[in-house]
């Protein structure tokens, strides 16, 4: 009983010793590391206006078709979710697949911003940039693939200007805000949206991260630094995890009326699906979206819920269309070993079988 007892003893030493030796190795590797591993696909400014800001990527091999790609993000993140490492990047692995790729930059609007509508966004500066495309490739369509927010407003768009989209790309973006399998959307249906745009203008990014940390308190607060002991030593795992923290808590605040807008007619009374919303007094049908539509859904997405992105495909005049499902959340969508292995190459496939 005494020699088990030393054992005991000895073993607990040498497992605190280890997890001394494993925190020094790790504030070692803390002080080094470069983790802002990022946005470096290398692009070029090509238009901008005011905050909005349009870029062409530097080809990694020749394009294998003449229809350029326009990417759009939400306004609520930054879109370098999709170029976050190299290995992981969506935005290389499409140029790699032949994709010709355009990304729009929203920016960080500031308090002169808080005037800026839905109609701005999306028949101003977004339209502007199709409108460049266009104009420069001397092409009356051009693809698009969207990303959350930014699949709402290119659909939207789209409806408007169904002449100008050969084809849509939508992923894990909202169309359907009725459902309640979110905590995000029976948050929406109480929140006192003129109370808070009247009192910031710009209504703080801070305030939408605690939104969407509160979705999972345990697991985004406490759970995932539990587990970041265990890697701290780990330069790869430590540099991934700190990029996604970066991008996590870098977003952007909101231009108020556009908020104010987005958020009571979309969230509140869903008035897109129904077919009641308006943009600059123009009725929008998502039945004039007629082109070949993609839509992308991650089954494991807790922010923008399976539901209320599938019913898209029901609600479109499009022939050419098709929903399909990935066991993802929504980051990984588009930031994981899966989106680089299965779900880039699919979207590249898509666009290129229908852009010759």
């Amino acid at each position: 009983m005494k020699l088990l007892t030393q054992t005991s003893i000895f073993e607990a030493m040498s497992k605190v010793l280890q997890k001394q030796q494993k925190l020094i190795d790790g504030i070692d590797v803390l002080m080094n590391i470069e983790y802002e591993d990022h946005d470096k696909t290398p692009k070029e400014l090509v238009y901008q206006e005011d905050k909005m800001k349009l870029y062409r990527y530097i080809s990694t091999t020749k394009p294998k078709t003449k229809i350029p790609t326009l990417v759009v993000y939400a306004l609520m993140n930054r879109s370098y979710i999709m170029d976050i490492q190299r290995d992981k990047s969506f935005i290389k692995k499409l140029l790699d697949e032949g994709l010709d790729l355009y990304i729009v930059d929203w920016g960080y609007p500031t308090a002169e911003d808080r005037y800026i509508t839905m109609e701005d966004y999306i028949e101003g500066y977004l339209g502007n940039a199709i409108d460049y495309i266009r104009k420069t490739h001397n092409l009356d369509k051009i693809n698009i693939i969207s990303k959350c927010q930014g699949g709402t407003f290119c659909t939207i768009y789209s409806a408007l200007y169904p002449e100008k989209i050969k084809n849509l790309v939508t992923i894990a973006a909202p169309f359907d805000f009725s459902t309640d399998d979110g905590l995000l959307f029976k948050w929406a249906k109480d929140m006192n949206v003129d109370g808070l745009v009247d009192a910031y203008g710009i209504v703080p990014g801070t305030f939408l991260n605690s939104c969407f940390v509160s979705l999972k308190p345990y697991s985004l607060l406490v759970d995932k630094y539990i587990g970041l002991i265990d890697g701290l030593d780990d330069k790869n795992f430590l540099s991934d995890f700190l990029g996604m923290e970066k991008w996590l808590f870098d977003s952007p605040g909101q231009a108020g009326e556009a908020y104010r807008k987005y958020m009571k007619d979309l969230w509140q009374d869903n008035k897109l699906i129904k077919g009641e919303f308006t943009l600059g007094g123009k009725k929008v049908d998502l039945k004039n979206v007629t082109m070949p539509l993609l839509n992308v859904v991650g089954d494991k997405d807790n922010l923008i819920v399976p539901a209320a992105s599938k019913p898209l495909n029901d609600a479109v005049g499009s022939k050419d269309k098709e929903l399909v499902t990935y066991p993802v959340g929504h980051a990984g969508i588009v930031a994981s070993s899966r989106s680089q292995k299965e779900i880039a190459p699919k979207v590249a496939k898509w666009l290129l079988d229908r852009s010759k």
